[in-house]
């Protein structure tokens, strides 16, 4: 079986092509799915399909897109989007349902 090999330049270049075409095909999602500009707790939680705890770890975290402006915390759809994309990291801790599969 052959075997190939990437490095670190060649790694970067398809993460980015691949982040370039990722985030209009979010964004299509999201106009396809007429998600609102801010996201309830529960909303989010059932997007995304994670349990309570999951949520409450991302809400503290100081980089996720949630305010608390509005009395309880909403999350900002758009900016969510683009926290997800910004880091394999962040896109990794976050499993969609079927429904949201991204081709």
């Amino acid at each position: 079986m052959a075997t190939i090999t990437f490095g670190d330049d060649e790694i970067q270049s398809l993460v980015t092509e691949i982040k370039n075409q990722l985030i209009p095909v979010l964004i299509q999602e999201l106009h396809q799915k007429e998600l609102p500009p801010l996201l309830t707790r529960k909303q989010f939680m059932e997007l995304v399909d994670i349990s309570a705890n999951k949520c409450n770890e991302l809400f503290h975290r100081s980089d996720f897109p949630v305010t608390r402006e509005l009395g309880h915390p909403r999350v900002i759809t758009k900016d969510f989007f683009n926290w997800l994309s910004a880091t394999n990291q962040n896109a990794d801790e976050i499993e969609f349902r079927q429904g949201l599969k991204i081709i």
